[in-house]
């Protein structure tokens, strides 16, 4: 890595001062900001300075040397973030009663209208892209959105959450290149502002509920004909990108991963669907967005940063980090990062083009599909549909009665599938 300032420096052996960590203890860096003494530790937003950040990681590299040691952490982190998640243990899956509806045929692919039930009664909505020939084994994609500005008037939902154009584009772009794709709303976004309202996303149990609706959004993907279990690709941009490395950590299935503008090493998401559960900080362990990004390794990884967010230091402090942890593993070759530093906070089309070539080279895609003469990406196959055209549920087709409608109910359904 590269040499940190003098204050960094000092800030590094702040960090360190902590008994040496055998292969089977925990670890909590010193200097944190206090924990409260009743409530859960969380990490909100910008919870340490970019040079509190960077020095972490470098206390953890000294504290973690090797992959045995980091091994051991990665296993006890996984073990924490699932129980701060309320997932602890696993509920049981149940069956997801899929619903895919309304076919499209489009330039080399299609698009359905999809929900399924995560748990009984907690609707998944999204859709489901697919290359027009699906003979042979294809890979999966589950793809997240970022957070949006509220709807006020329905015209909103045309550039909307999974309903905005760069989302249907980036899908249409893998979809003609050989994937199946299935592009998912966030907790109370989308057709979910219908089925649970909007300030329902602002729920601490949003982490829980998004968590396991990906872990099931894949069981759903991997269960469809033609789904090839060893090509599983996740993208997202933002909060999607948390969701996108957390789903990673957690599900080994997940084996390519691409988290946009989001991993870094001292903001931990602003909204309650990323830092409103202690995911990041407990008794006995910490774990910046980086440290958790980490836990993909040996697993192709790439981030994608930008100029103007709190991903502006990622070529020179959280993928270094990236790189070392994948070096103990001889994978270094692995993880990439495409920093832009004149661009800003989205999933535009450099960013697109980013992923699409790294997934084209991890997945085993068809990247012809999606360049032109000359081998730049082209997007112009991409049909962009108006919101109405994507949702599942209509005045025709209504969101069942026995669906639930608020974060509490939906807790006390997985609290009921995590009993014995």
């Amino acid at each position: 890595m590269q040499p940190r300032p003098v204050c960094s420096a000092l800030l590094i052996a702040a960090f360190a001062l902590i008994s040496p960590a055998r292969a089977d203890v925990p670890w909590l860096p010193a200097g944190l900001p206090p924990a409260p003494a009743n409530a859960p530790a969380l990490c909100p937003g910008e919870f340490i300075s970019p040079a509190q950040g960077a020095a972490i990681l470098d206390a953890a590299l000294t504290q973690f040397p090797d992959r045995a040691a980091w091994e051991s952490y990665a296993k006890h982190l996984r073990t924490r973030i699932q129980a701060a998640a309320g997932l602890t243990p696993w509920p049981r899956r149940t069956a997801l009663n899929p619903i895919i509806r309304d076919r499209r045929t489009h330039d080399g692919y299609t698009i359905e209208n999809v929900a399924f039930e995560s748990a009984p009664g907690l609707f998944v909505t999204g859709n489901l892209y697919r290359p027009t020939d699906l003979k042979g084994k294809h890979p999966v994609v589950l793809t997240t959105h970022g957070h949006a500005r509220a709807v006020v008037t329905p015209a909103d939902y045309d550039t909307y959450a999974r309903f905005a154009p760069h989302v249907q584009t980036r899908c249409a772009q893998l979809a003609r290149m050989g994937a199946i794709v299935f592009a998912i709303d966030m907790f109370a976004y989308g057709e979910g502002v219908q089925i649970y309202g909007q300030e329902a996303h602002r729920d601490p149990r949003a982490i829980t509920i998004q968590l396991w609706n990906s872990i099931r959004a894949l069981d759903f993907l991997l269960g469809l004909e033609g789904a090839d279990a060893t090509r599983v690709g996740v993208t997202g941009e933002s909060g999607g990108g948390t969701q996108t490395f957390l789903l990673t950590a957690l599900d080994s299935r997940v084996t390519v991963s691409a988290p946009v503008v989001m991993v870094s090493a001292h903001f931990f998401g602003g909204c309650a669907c990323e830092s409103g559960r202690p995911i990041h900080r407990g008794a006995d362990y910490f774990a910046s967005n980086v440290m958790i990004a980490a836990l993909a390794a040996p697993r192709p990884q790439l981030l994608v940063s930008d100029g103007k967010d709190w991903t502006l230091n990622t070529p020179r402090v959280e993928f270094p980090f990236l790189q070392k942890i994948y070096s103990y593993y001889g994978a270094a070759e692995r993880t990439a990062n495409v920093h832009l530093p004149d661009e800003g906070h989205d999933y535009g089309p450099s960013k697109r083009a980013a992923v699409t070539r790294f997934f084209a080279t991890q997945l085993s895609l068809n990247l012809g599909a999606a360049t032109d003469a000359s081998g730049q990406i082209d997007e112009s196959h991409a049909t962009i549909e108006r919101a109405a055209a994507l949702r599942v549920f209509t005045a025709d087709f209504p969101i069942p009665p026995h669906a639930l409608h608020d974060a509490g109910a939906i807790e006390r359904a997985l609290v009921k599938l995590q009993q014995p």
